[in-house]
């Protein structure tokens, strides 16, 4: 048997998560973003052991994160028979990706005000 050590998140990088989340992230997108920012290139298993998340959750989060083109990823031939196993980087900072994030708000932010501008235009002409 050998040795084999998994980064884990710990209070920063839920206080991280938690961040997100108050921008309307998914909790799975949010741990995977924060768990990736962190690491150099992990495998699906190290992010299911690292996040605490069930293999399903780290597939549907990476399939929005592929979307958005946030991430590379590659195939490693492991030791015997069987599957290659995946191994994620990200491919744009963590910088970009909050001021994705930031111009989403701004843009709902934008639409609010127009909807309340509006909404003052027929009630003062009514």
């Amino acid at each position: 048997m050998k040795d084999y050590t998994v980064k884990v998140l710990d209070d920063r990088d839920l206080e991280f998560i938690e961040a997100l989340r108050s921008l309307g992230v998914q909790r799975n997108v949010a741990a995977l973003l924060t768990y990736l920012s962190n690491a150099k290139e992990v495998s699906s298993r190290e992010i299911e052991m690292g996040t605490g998340l069930r293999q399903p959750e780290v597939s549907i989060g990476m399939r929005y994160l592929r979307q958005n083109g946030w991430i590379e990823e590659r195939d490693v031939k492991g030791e015997g028979k069987g599957r290659p196993m995946k191994v994620y980087t990200l491919k744009v900072s963590i910088d970009e990706i909050i001021k994705h994030f930031e111009d989403q708000k701004l843009k709902e932010s934008a639409k609010a005000m127009e909807s309340i501008r509006k909404l003052r235009e027929l009630t003062s002409t009514a």
